[in-house]
């Protein structure tokens, strides 16, 4: 296979100077792809065709000024809309469904000079923290077959930390960012509410949900950024706040003085796995001595974030999945007597265990008589955590947590336990709460070498922030230039 630079920023200048061809740089990439994700199962869909397509057009441009991603490959995970791409949200309801039209961020990210080169494998419709529950077969964590990526952007934090691509985007409702990011020992942004255009996402809970990137460094993190981030009319959630270079924002030599980085120490009294507490607390060390002042903060209502979580998110989700009901597009079971026959054998057969469940789960705390004692309650301590925060952000900066109580567990440790698994989330869920931007870079390892990740989260609409404490992080240490194992081997 051809070697080409892995971080966007290399790849983009090959290619400006034409050292690189965007054709070679996609064809390297597929090649890699092709060799890495047998075993792994990272990808739904190779869009090989469209992508050499793409790379050609660009290198038959005279030059890449204003393309920041020029010739650089990037995938999607498979609940973004493609036009002409098969779009399925690892559902089979959705398996043969082709979007006539592109997702913003696709728009933007082409006319930033990308070049998409497939669509990942995720929990099906984003429902689940180990991308178990995709279709089409569980993704394969790349540092140890047997354990998950994490979910439910699984596929693309494998795909990231296997060395296939140097981008990839995910979308994360409770975690499925940045949880994956830190089992797969790479760097995953979820950006504030707002920040980047919902258009073209298949919809999970959409007051919760948002786009975000996956890479190998926090500098390719707000490389992409930059490109996807700011208000889009066909989005009605969408911030019209301006947006920052979130590039220069990590400008500088790493100092951290002057920054408080809050610890909510009560948080992890019990559940968190004693190496990744060790592995914090080291962080911790790193960025104090960087400079930052370490504070204590309290986030009184976070216990309650979970439950309140799979309240909010399954109502919503009840409302969004209602259209997937086989007369329009998807899945439609044929052996139907009558209208209402073939709704129930269509969502039935289309729909798997974890996303039924979740849809039972919304419609019941949205039916009569159980709205107020659910709902509307789930929805009032969501505004007591975010209160939280709030008070929180008087005394610090960011704040900085474990990303999972655990490293990668193994596949099928915990799919018939529910509420195990939705626990992987206890740390993540309330940034999706509240509407706040949070990171995930890696900050070490356990003793059977498997990643552990950091979580800082930061105010509203102040990503830059976010991005510059995590970078000054990742430069102090050396975790984000690991790599895995198994894929170093697949690779030979």
């Amino acid at each position: 296979m051809m070697d080409v630079p892995f971080d966007v920023q290399s790849i983009r200048d090959a290619v400006a100077r034409r050292d690189l061809s965007a054709s070679e740089v996609c064809r390297a990439t597929l090649d890699r792809i092709a060799a890495l994700d047998p075993p792994l199962n990272a990808f739904r869909t190779v869009a090989r065709d469209r992508a050499l397509a793409r790379a050609a057009e660009l290198d038959a441009r005279r030059d890449g000024a204003g393309l920041p991603l020029l010739g650089v490959p990037i995938a999607l995970k498979d609940n973004m809309c493609t036009r002409g791409v098969p779009t399925t949200a690892s559902s089979r309801i959705l398996e043969n469904y082709i979007p006539p039209y592109d997702a913003t961020i696709v728009a933007r990210l082409e006319a930033a000079g990308a070049v998409i080169v497939g669509k990942t494998n995720c929990d099906e419709f984003a429902m689940g923290s180990s991308t178990e529950n995709s279709a089409y077969g569980p993704t394969r964590n790349p540092w140890a077959l047997e354990r998950t990526p994490g979910g439910s952007s699984g596929g693309s934090a494998a795909a990231v930390a296997a060395g296939m691509v140097p981008l990839a985007l995910g979308s994360d409702t409770g975690g499925s960012i940045r949880q994956p990011a830190a089992l797969c020992g790479v760097v995953g942004f979820k950006p504030s509410y707002g920040r980047v255009s919902r258009y073209g996402l298949l919809a999970f809970a959409s007051s919760l949900d948002q786009i975000g990137p996956l890479a190998s460094s926090v500098k390719d993190v707000a490389i992409v950024l930059n490109a996807i981030a700011g208000h889009d009319a066909c989005d009605s959630t969408s911030s019209q706040v301006a947006v920052p270079d979130f590039g220069a924002a990590l400008e500088g030599n790493g100092d951290l003085r002057g920054i408080r980085i809050g610890v909510p120490r009560h948080l992890f009294r019990e559940g968190v796995d004693a190496e990744v507490m060790a592995a914090y607390d080291a962080a911790l060390d790193v960025s104090r001595g960087r400079g930052a002042d370490i504070v204590e903060v309290t986030l009184e209502h976070s216990p309650e974030a979970i439950p309140v979580y799979y309240v909010i998110a399954t109502a919503e989700a009840s409302a969004n999945l209602a259209r997937y009901d086989g007369v329009r597009y998807g899945y439609r079971a044929e052996d139907a007597t009558a209208l209402g026959d073939m709704y129930d054998r269509s969502r039935g057969g289309g729909f798997g265990r974890e996303v039924k469940r979740r849809i039972i789960l919304g419609t019941y705390v949205l039916s009569a008589g159980y709205y107020d004692a659910y709902y509307r309650k789930a929805q009032q301590v969501r505004t007591l955590i975010r209160r939280d925060y709030d008070r929180a952000f008087m005394n610090a900066d960011v704040i900085a947590m474990p990303t999972s109580p655990t490293a990668a567990f193994k596949l099928g440790e915990r799919t018939e336990d529910p509420v195990q698994m939705y626990l992987s989330d206890v740390f993540t869920v309330g940034a999706n709460l509240a509407g706040l931007p949070g990171i995930s870079v890696p900050c070490g390892f356990t003793s059977t070498r498997l990643p552990i990740g950091l979580q800082f989260t930061g105010r509203a609409m102040e990503d830059a922030t976010v991005l510059r404490v995590a970078h000054a992080y990742e430069r102090a240490t050396s975790w984000s230039k690991e790599k895995p194992r198994v894929a170093s081997e697949l690779s030979r």
